[in-house]
């Protein structure tokens, strides 16, 4: 019975060992990773709304201090995130026999780049996109606009997560 205990103990230890550090959230993070920094995200877009920058780069950095334990630093992050936001696009989806909107697609796309200071293996540059749709007779205003960037952001967000820090 003390062998078998014994036995299992190393088994697990070594799976555990073997595996690297993993957090509840997914993301697999060396543990000489200490820091991160999320610079600032400039609206390129063609269509620019005020503000977009701003509450992304927030939302960005909000996602990051909530799912990992690594400090926001302004400078020499061990992880860096920088990009822009290159498309903020308002589109019909969908027609009524007037040939007016029955539905809008708000579509939000950012290009990111991603930097490992202790793995240059990890880095990236990549485009991540995700949309919103709404009524066609509404506006994109008040509390539908707040909700339509609350939905893109967190989507955005998880995907640069999953991307940077998850590996998927």
């Amino acid at each position: 019975m003390k062998l078998l205990k014994y036995a299992l103990s190393i088994i697990v230890l070594t799976t555990v060992v073997s595996c690297g550090f993993y957090s509840f959230t997914g993301a697999s993070i060396s543990p000489d990773t200490k820091t991160f920094q999320v610079n600032y995200f400039q609206n390129n877009a063609i269509l620019v709304e005020p503000g977009l920058d701003r509450d992304f780069t927030n939302a960005l950095t909000e996602l990051l201090l909530n799912q990992t334990n690594l400090d926001l630093v302004k400078s020499n992050g061990d992880i860096i995130y920088e990009g822009e936001i290159v498309e903020y696009r308002i589109s019909p989806t969908t027609a009524t026999a007037n040939n007016t909107a029955a539905q809008n697609r708000l579509t939000v796309s950012i290009n990111v780049r991603f930097y490992n200071t202790k793995n240059d293996e990890d880095n990236f540059e990549q485009k991540f996109s995700h949309f919103f749709d709404y009524d066609g007779n509404q506006q994109l205003l008040g509390t539908q606009r707040d909700a339509a960037y609350a939905e893109i952001f967190e989507r955005i967000t998880q995907d640069i997560f999953n991307a940077s820090l998850a590996k998927w």
